[in-house]
């Protein structure tokens, strides 16, 4: 466990050397989203159609008949 954090700070210090520390934030972020991009297409299944939003009832059918005939 220990060889494999010295192989990955030394990743980064090659990377910050090689593209800079004002760079290196926006190359993180494009390779998040590249991975998460990678993921919603490996994993179709777990994306689900969000649901529409049913409207809220004001009031039942019935309702509205009862009153109808009351006032009418």
């Amino acid at each position: 466990m220990g060889g494999r954090f010295g192989e990955l700070l030394l990743i980064l210090i090659i990377a910050l050397l090689l593209f800079g520390p004002n760079k290196l934030p926006s190359l993180a972020k494009a390779l998040g989203e590249a991975l998460r991009e990678f993921k919603k297409a490996a994993n179709p299944d777990s994306q689900e159609a969000p649901k529409p939003a049913t409207p809220a009832v004001t009031s039942l059918p019935s309702e509205t008949q009862t009153a109808e005939k009351k006032n009418g």
